[in-house]
């Protein structure tokens, strides 16, 4: 009997976290594990300013951080209260006719179509190449991601920029960027150092430094971009905190943990997929960043089974370009992965063979 796919995880503005339960092994949200301790440390070092506004000073001091980081001028960064921050600031450009490359996170649909742009949905057959996406030539902004959420597709930057035409603002989420290797070449694809004029970085540390509960990220873009985003924005947008977690993970030391990370990323990812192949399953595209996405009948079904079993996994049912049968699976240790691929292989075996799940 075919049941339908239940109609909450169509919801576009449901995410992994919503999947997290007390108790379950988390494959669902992208975070690596954190914070490290140099940024604890930071963090809990500036407790007793919390009485003071945000200095401008300090402000200052982590926007040549980040220039410095990616070989761009002081006035071409902004820092944020988290990326989707960034995507919020967006309809200061009033963008008339917006393409979303899908399947794509999607926090940027959700803001830009509440600020009254047209929006179009741009989605290749997968693998979903960016070669392949039909741009409307009249489109006045593309965003995608690069790599992408949650396919895991990390993009030539010669495609990325090739998307660019007079009157279009490109906008490139890189929030998995620090990430991504080429052998031992850090973000290879990534186009943060370029310096364009109608190409916006929007940048997340949270992810790598299992820093989702603060908020903290940054863009890049030309000075005249960052000022028509910003025109009437809010006084005291970053917070101390904030501040204080940027200067750590944009220093020495958070390059450092960032390089290891991405190492480590790429080594546990191999062994899932190594383990998934065991079982029969081959990620839909070739994965770069800290997650993979897999196909499975009643993929949904085998969501409930898995939490039932202690594991939380991502349901892509509500991506454009997905469906139900869509599962991503955040990269975890190898023995965590181990345990959700057994778990996955019990599940797998009693649906094939009709017995009980539970």
């Amino acid at each position: 009997m075919t049941v339908d796919v239940p109609a909450h995880l169509y919801d576009r503005g449901r995410h992994g976290d919503a999947d997290v339960q007390a108790g379950l092994v988390d494959f669902a949200v992208n975070v690596r594990p954190g914070p490290p301790e140099f940024v604890a440390r930071a963090l809990h070092g500036r407790i007793a300013d919390l009485a003071a506004y945000p200095s401008a000073v300090e402000t200052q001091d982590v926007v040549r951080r980040a220039a410095d980081l990616h070989r761009r001028r002081p006035d071409e960064v902004l820092l944020l209260g988290g990326a989707a921050e960034g995507f919020e600031l967006l309809a200061g450009l009033a963008p008339r006719h917006v393409a979303l490359i899908q399947p794509s996170f999607t926090e940027p649909e959700r803001v830009l179509a509440a600020s009254g742009a047209r929006i179009s949905h741009v989605t290749p057959s997968a693998p979903w190449l960016l070669a392949d996406a039909a741009v409307p030539d009249d489109a006045d902004m593309v965003v995608l991601g690069n790599p992408t959420n949650p396919t895991s597709v990390l993009h030539p930057a010669a495609d990325v920029l090739a998307l660019r035409r007079p009157g279009r603002i490109v906008v490139v989420d890189e929030a998995f960027a620090d990430l991504t290797l080429a052998g031992d070449r850090l973000e290879p694809e990534s186009v943060a150092r370029v310096p364009a004029d109608d190409v916006i970085v929007v940048r997340s540390i949270t992810k790598t430094y299992g820093l989702a509960g603060l908020r903290a990220g940054y863009l890049l873009a030309a000075p005249e971009l960052i000022a028509a985003m910003t025109a009437g924005r809010r006084h005291w947008a970053v917070g101390t905190l904030t501040l204080a977690a940027l200067g750590a993970c944009l220093g020495p030391d958070g390059q450092e943990y960032a390089r290891g990370q991405a190492h480590a990323v790429a080594a546990e990812r191999l062994h899932l997929v190594e383990r998934l192949a065991a079982i029969g399953l081959t990620p839909e595209a070739d994965p770069r960043a800290p997650y993979v996405l897999v196909r499975v009948p009643d993929g949904w079904r085998w969501k409930d089974e898995l939490a039932a079993r202690g594991f939380s996994v991502r349901s892509c049912a509500n991506f454009h370009g997905l469906t139900g049968d869509h599962l991503r699976l955040a990269v975890r240790p190898r023995e965590v992965c181990d345990a959700l691929v057994d778990a996955m292989q019990d599940v797998k075996n009693r649906l094939e063979t009709g017995a009980p799940t539970r």
